[in-house]
């Protein structure tokens, strides 16, 4: 360990070699085997003069390796012997488990003495946290630890990912974590290259090098358009699901929705979506969809693709949400 100034020592008693008295002088030079020698201070010290222990600070003081007596000695005088008794009030280093909770100062114990292995807050979060992350509670004066799955809060619906689209010509979600029982796509301002194509819809099934996209008469869609209530556009048996009206592609033109994707993962039913969508289309009129669609097979559905009916989707973001399951 590094000191300012001299390393103290710790109960390093030391007899200081002999020292002849000079007629007329108070101050010698303090060595141990001919060697300088530094005391902690002169309460650090027993000096005994003509047989006389003399008083640390007025009978003398000391400067490095020097000790100078409040008079100047006369050849009769004796230095009987000076003992330096080294830093007694520093106990050292102590022994294996001898430190004990008694022998620790109140709040003595501070953050820099403590490893990264502890509960510290020295370290943010950068995220939310992960169900297995875990929290201090007190039960009952008892400390416990928690896991933060069992006490998060939020809605019924929990963001799973977001994907922004840059001229890309489909959008895909292939992971639909049976965490969940039904999941929520949000399109926010889906902009089409081609002008007024229907925004497409189909699901994926299989796990691994197995997943792939659904194509064929697998399909069905109905529409409610303009908040009325007539079927305006259906079809069965199809190789997609509409969940869009024909959107424009003027720089001010978009389509906005929410589609919910129902039960995927079960292999008894059906699998059913609802959409319900607002858009611009070429001749800058407003239109509200509202889409029912299925995938006719029980067969679990792992993932979803979204499709321009012509052209690629040159921006927009989508974002995925999770029911939780309860």
């Amino acid at each position: 360990m590094a000191y300012i100034g001299k390393e103290p020592q710790v109960g390093n008693y030391q007899i200081c070699d002999a020292i002849s008295v000079v007629n007329g002088q108070a101050a010698y030079t303090m060595q141990v085997s001919s060697a300088n020698v530094n005391p902690e201070s002169a309460n650090h010290m027993i000096v005994s003069l003509n047989g006389i222990i003399q008083k640390p600070g007025s009978s003398f003081t000391i400067s490095g390796s020097t000790i100078t007596f409040a008079s100047n000695l006369v050849t009769n005088d004796v230095i009987d012997y000076i003992m330096l008794l080294g830093n007694v009030l520093d106990l050292g280093t102590p022994s294996d488990n001898t430190v004990t909770a008694a022998k620790i100062g109140a709040n003595a114990v501070t953050g820099a003495k403590l490893n990264t292995d502890v509960i510290s807050a020295q370290t943010a979060l950068a995220t939310a946290p992960a169900d297995t992350d875990e929290f201090m509670v007190s039960d009952a004066g008892v400390l416990k630890r928690i896991d933060y799955s069992l006490i998060k809060g939020g809605g019924q619906w929990e963001f799973i990912s977001s994907t922004t689209i840059s001229s890309d010509a489909s959008v895909d979600f292939t992971t639909l974590s049976t965490d969940y029982q039904d999941f929520c796509f949000t399109m926010q301002n889906i902009h089409p290259v081609d002008d007024e194509p229907r925004v497409y819809m189909r699901v994926f099934t299989g796990t691994g090098g197995s997943q792939a996209v659904v194509t064929g008469s697998n399909y069905g869609y109905a529409e409610i358009m303009r908040n009325d209530s007539t079927v305006t556009d259906n079809a069965d048996a199809t190789d997609f699901m509409r969940v869009s009206h024909q959107v424009g592609n003027g720089s001010e033109q978009s389509v906005s929705s929410e589609i919910i994707l129902y039960n995927p993962h079960s292999t008894t039913f059906h699998k059913l979506i609802k959409a319900h969508a607002v858009l611009i289309n070429s001749s800058g009129l407003v239109t509200i969809d509202n889409w029912a669609g299925s995938y006719k097979a029980t067969t679990a559905v792992t993932g979803v693709r979204f499709y321009m009916q012509s052209g690629n989707i040159e921006s927009g973001r989508i974002t995925l949400y999770g029911r939780k399951n309860s």
